[in-house]
């Protein structure tokens, strides 16, 4: 049966931006944009006049990527620079290269993720989940606050995941050097970027700066390749992609939430929010306790030698 037979998979793509903007003038970062959500964000906010830096690790995939979203929507104000999320200094030429380029930036989307079945280490020896999803994340924002206060008003857009109510910071294991589970360190992974959201919005409280998260939904996309119960191609691509692809969103609805926390003319004020479907979603219990939301940001800060946020 074809794709386009099955009733099901609309019922599941969710919530839809349709909302017309004109974002000429707008610079934006989106990290792991060449392939996926990140492509279609991109692909959108071209689309609508923005000037978009696509922050990614593999430059001729990016490249490709570059010249098909200019090629589409006619939009030439589209870069690319290379960062490599696993790696502080990356992430701090990405800065430095940036800003010799651009002096604004109004739109942040920290969308790029990883998922290791097996432990794996960044650069700088944190685990691979925690050190891309959330630690390179961390410190590329902290980085770039000073432009996103003189581009207000302005916004950072976060990536989680509904995995984030099943996760929990292992305040006592915190790199997952005890033990490790890949689900495990993923849903901590997602959830310290949803403390991280909330905590940086109180602390950017009057700046013109607003940060919010989001779950994306469940998407089609490359992530689920990495995912441990499907190393096997044979079983990844002949059992469970026909089993979940009805409930799987196409990347482009993935992006839809991430568009709307980016440019709905409707949140400018709104902060430290969670997104799911282009409508607030009350988070996880654990992601508003204060005392492991303080922990998780002195860790990051200490680890990823960040300047202070007051």
């Amino acid at each position: 049966m074809a794709h386009s037979h099955w009733p099901c998979r609309l019922l599941y793509q969710g919530g839809q931006f349709t909302e017309e903007t004109d974002e000429t003038g707008k610079v934006v970062i989106v990290t792991g944009a060449n392939a996926g959500i990140g492509k279609e964000t991109i692909l959108e906010l071209a689309r609508r006049g923005a000037t978009v830096y696509m922050a990614c690790r593999d430059k001729s995939r990016a490249e490709e990527a570059r010249k098909e979203i200019i090629k589409v929507t006619g939009n030439q104000k589209i870069y690319f620079l290379h960062l490599d999320l696993s790696s502080l200094a990356s992430v701090r030429k990405f800065v430095a290269d940036f800003k010799a380029e651009q002096n604004q930036l109004h739109i942040l989307i920290n969308n790029a993720g990883t998922f290791s079945g097996t432990r794996r280490l960044t650069k700088d020896g944190f685990e691979m989940q925690l050190g891309v999803n959330h630690l390179g994340h961390f410190l590329l924002t902290i980085l770039l606050l000073d432009l996103l206060k003189k581009s207000s008003p302005s916004r950072i857009v976060n990536v989680s995941s509904i995995a984030h109510t099943i996760g929990k910071i292992n305040v006592d294991d915190l790199n997952s050097e005890k033990s490790y589970d890949g689900g495990a360190a993923y849903y901590q992974s997602k959830l310290a970027i949803v403390m991280f959201t909330r905590e940086l919005a109180k602390r950017l409280a009057g700046t013109g700066v607003t940060v919010n998260s989001l779950h994306p939904g469940v998407v089609d996309t490359e992530i689920l390749a990495n995912y441990n119960v499907a190393q096997n191609r044979l079983i990844r691509y002949n059992v469970i992609k026909p089993i979940l692809w009805p409930f799987l969103k196409t990347p482009k609805s993935g992006a839809q939430t991430t568009i709307y926390a980016a440019i709905d003319p409707g949140l400018n004020d709104v902060t430290g929010q969670y997104f799911s479907d282009c409508k607030p979603k009350e988070v996880a219990k654990l992601a508003k306790d204060e005392k492991v939301i303080q922990f998780v940001w002195q860790e990051s800060e200490k680890w990823t030698g960040a300047p202070k946020v007051i």
